[in-house]
């Protein structure tokens, strides 16, 4: 039986955070002035975690931060995931990576060769002055774009480029990210602004919505639709009228895809998220602490599956932000 909620949303997407860590401050996630504790467990915890998670049907599995570059124990730990088989059919587990892409140019190769089948690169402007804007990092563009570059080479295609777009700080840059993906061969996918930061700087007016980031995009060149590329696809997908370049657009708040999640999330110190607006966690971890066997653990997931939130309620009266920011869920 496949991993079910029960709503009858088959899950298949496992996002595992390996650290909290992160050596950006990006506006939309971190405060830049906080001094935090962060959290993540061995290696060997979240290997053990995951093989659990795939046998109860899991096919793909993310793995995200904070900055999961930051881990030096990650390509043997791709490598083990790579090398784990999916239940129902036998393949390969599918192990993808986001990353901001500052330490990526010396990984990518080494992670395509531990097994990494594709990885996704956060990068929010292509202007070097707006890039350190919002990153506040001064020395992070041209590094990021290297990553970007070494990831095709080493063949970890479709590379995506992730672009969180804000009201006042990188509403201008759409069009240049267009050109960006034409130029460079890489999907990029804009994603509105979502209230999970810790800075608390989310207002409804600080979303730039589908329907503008389209228009925009259509006064660049036509758009055309694209067909989704897999089961519960959260991208709108298009390309342009000579069918040069791939864009994305992710709508969690105007166009929200709760009905077809396949998604859960493992946070860096081991509790499951079951949507990323979740009031609460589920301590999975604290089943391993205990001495809880694989068997105790799957029966602890699949409970808590079944408990899966039936939507957000972004923009909705009475609406709360999450328990967790943004760095400590996991992108």
């Amino acid at each position: 039986m496949p991993l079910t909620d029960k709503l009858g949303r088959v899950i298949t997407d496992l996002r595992v955070s390996i650290t909290d860590r992160c050596n950006y401050r990006c506006i939309y996630c971190r405060s830049g002035e906080e001094v935090v504790q962060f959290a993540e467990l061995p290696i060997t915890n979240y290997i053990r975690i995951v093989r659990v998670f795939v046998s109860l049907g899991i096919e793909k599995v993310r793995l995200t931060g904070g900055e999961p570059l930051l881990r030096k124990e990650l390509l043997p730990m791709v490598s083990e995931l790579a090398a784990m088989r999916i239940t129902s059919s036998g393949k390969p587990l599918n192990v993808a990576i986001t990353t901001n892409g500052h330490l990526l140019a010396k990984l990518a190769e080494p992670l395509k060769q531990a097994g990494l089948s594709r990885v996704t690169v956060s990068m929010d402007a292509v202007d070097p002055a707006k890039f350190a804007r919002i990153t506040r990092v001064s020395n992070g563009y041209d590094a990021v774009v290297a990553g970007i570059r070494a990831a095709r080479r080493a063949g970890l295609d479709p590379v995506k480029v992730n672009a969180v777009i804000l009201r006042g700080f990188n509403e201008d840059q759409i069009i240049d990210f267009a050109r960006f993906s034409r130029d460079e061969g890489v999907i990029v996918r804009f994603i509105e602004f979502m209230p999970l930061e810790e800075g608390r700087i989310w207002a409804p007016n600080t979303v730039v919505g589908f329907n503008e980031i389209l228009a925009v995009l259509n006064r660049f060149r036509p758009v055309v639709p694209l067909p989704a590329s897999t089961r519960g696809e959260t991208a709108m997908r298009y390309t342009f009228d000579d069918g040069v370049g791939e864009i994305g657009i992710i709508a969690p708040v105007s166009k929200a895809f709760c009905g077809a999640c396949s998604r859960v999330r493992l946070t860096s110190d081991g509790k499951i998220r079951t949507c990323l607006f979740s009031q609460s966690d589920h301590d999975l971890y604290g089943v391993v602490k205990q001495g809880g066997t694989d068997a105790d653990l799957a029966a602890y997931i699949e409970a808590t599956i079944r408990k899966k939130e039936a939507r957000h309620h972004i923009g909705e009266p009475g609406f709360l932000k999450p328990s967790r920011s943004m760095v400590h869920i996991g992108g």
